[in-house]
């Protein structure tokens, strides 16, 4: 199922505030990224009718398994490139937002490739 940037940063933001709090909840999405309450709820809709969360009347948020999938890549990749252009020498502020672009545009073929090649992993295994 096709995502966009915007449904990979919430996925990717329900998945960290999940490893921080007990429960995430639509105020704890929009904290996090500064967004309004009304924002947020239109876009928690639009992931529940894909099947990427579940909320329960409670109102707390859970990822379903594609939505876990899909957060954990883009986590993945956020993580990789952050710390690969901090290596290179780029600034942790400028590297952190080049990888926030970084994650979204690129392949999961051309990821893995370059992933292998910079980790020393022949593209045989």
């Amino acid at each position: 199922m096709a995502t966009n940037e915007s449904a990979e940063n919430y996925l990717e933001t329900i998945l960290i505030l999940s490893r921080k709090l007990p429960v995430v909840r639509s105020v704890d999405v929009a904290t996090e990224l500064g967004f309004k309450k009304s924002s947020v709820s239109i876009a928690m809709k639009n992931l529940r009718e894909k099947k990427y969360i579940t909320v329960t009347d409670a109102g707390y948020i859970y990822l379903t398994t594609s939505g876990k999938e899909m957060a954990e890549m883009i986590y993945e990749r956020h993580e990789f490139f952050s710390s690969w252009l901090i290596s290179l020498g780029v600034d942790e502020e400028i590297a952190t937002a080049d990888a926030c672009k970084m994650e979204h545009a690129i392949s999961k073929k051309s990821f893995q490739a370059i992933k292998n090649s910079i980790c020393g992993v022949s593209s045989n295994e």
